[in-house]
Order: C-alpha cells, then sequence, then structure tokens
C-alpha cells in the first residue's frame, strides 16, 4: 500500500517526526508491506454493488495487525468501569455492566495507532475521543489515524468513510486544549 495523503492534526506530523522518527519509518514500512490487491477478497451483498468484488476490511486490519506485532506494537486494553451514580430515581432496574474496555490497536514507546476502515464516527471517536482518553489514563502522547483514501474507500462496502471527508472535518471543527497531536494517513491500494 502506499500513502497518499498526510494530515497534521494539533502539530502531530512535527511532533511525531521530532519525538518519534523510528516508529514512524516502522509505520510507512507496514503500510509498504501490505498488499491490498491480495486481499480484494469480499464479494458483495449489498444492493447497490451485488456480486462485486471488494477490499476486505477485516482481512486487511489482520494484515495491519500481523505487521505490526512483528515490529513490537502491541494492542492497549483498559477496563472500564462504568458507574450508576447518574441514574434517576426513576430509571428502569439498574444492570450490572461487565467486562466493558476500551481498545487502542497499537502503542509502542507512548505512540498510539489506529487503523480505521469504518463508519465515518468511528475516525472522529478515534481522534477526538479515544486518543485523549488514552492520553489522559497514561497511555500515549500522540496518535497516528491510519485510513483510506476516498478512491480506495469505494473499492470496499457501502458507508467506508475517507481521508478526505475526515480532514475536512477536523479542520472545520478546529483543535481544542484536550486534543493531543496527531498525524492522520490516508492510505490507497498499490
Amino acid at each position: 500500500m502506499t500513502i497518499a495523503g498526510r494530515f497534521s492534526f494539533k502539530n502531530g506530523e512535527e511532533v511525531i517526526a521530532k519525538q518519534y522518527p523510528n516508529q514512524l519509518t516502522e509505520i510507512e514500512r507496514v503500510i509498504a508491506s501490505v498488499h491490498a490487491d491480495k486481499l480484494k477478497t469480499k464479494v458483495s451483498k449489498e444492493k447497490t454493488m451485488p456480486g462485486r468484488v471488494l477490499y476486505n476490511p477485516r482481512a486487511l486490519n489482520v494484515e495491519f495487525k500481523r505487521e505490526f506485532t512483528k515490529l513490537g506494537w502491541q494492542s492497549v486494553r483498559v477496563q472500564c468501569d462504568y458507574t450508576d451514580e447518574f441514574y434517576v430515581s426513576d430509571a428502569p432496574e439498574r444492570q450490572q455492566t461487565k467486562g466493558a474496555f476500551r481498545e487502542m490497536d497499537f502503542v509502542k514507546d507512548r505512540l498510539g495507532i489506529e487503523v480505521q476502515f469504518g463508519k465515518y464516527a468511528f475516525m472522529v471517536y478515534n481522534v477526538c475521543a479515544k486518543m485523549t482518553i488514552f492520553h489522559n489514563l497514561d497511555h500515549i502522547d500522540a496518535g497516528v489515524e491510519i485510513v483510506p483514501v476516498k478512491s480506495f474507500a469505494e473499492q470496499m462496502s457501502t458507508g467506508v468513510s475517507y481521508f478526505e471527508q475526515f480532514v475536512w472535518d477536523l479542520q472545520a471543527r478546529g483543535v481544542s486544549n484536550i486534543d493531543i497531536p496527531v498525524l492522520v494517513l490516508g492510505i490507497d491500494h498499490e
């Protein structure tokens, strides 16, 4: 795969290039090592494209996990202890929430990575909430979000978001004081 776009959110590219040059090189190497054309294996059952062979997001995620894991990147999972203190007196019976967690795809040396081939809301959540949460929980100081560019996303299931849309929204949203530096990489198939 290739890197087709780069967007520096809250000086993410500059911070990562300066503080994490070796990790950035590893990220670029992993992206180059994933051969997406071998993962064009999903036969669409969608009404708008029945029978069309598409890139398989699950297979892409498996390949990224395999490559990052080889280089010592690990997922980080944190348990979520949900409170019931905000229920009101007439709320329905309270249920115990067990096994809830949040997980970051890959972390190494306080740099977090999310690889996202899903719906738009997940991209926004990753950068605007999850990375801040993992920073507040003292796991990361900066992040990288890897997403498809539009031409690549169009060859996946409908609803997969893409780099260009995501960058526009981040620019229109602006940066908040709670945000952390993030480099958004838009990737394309070979």
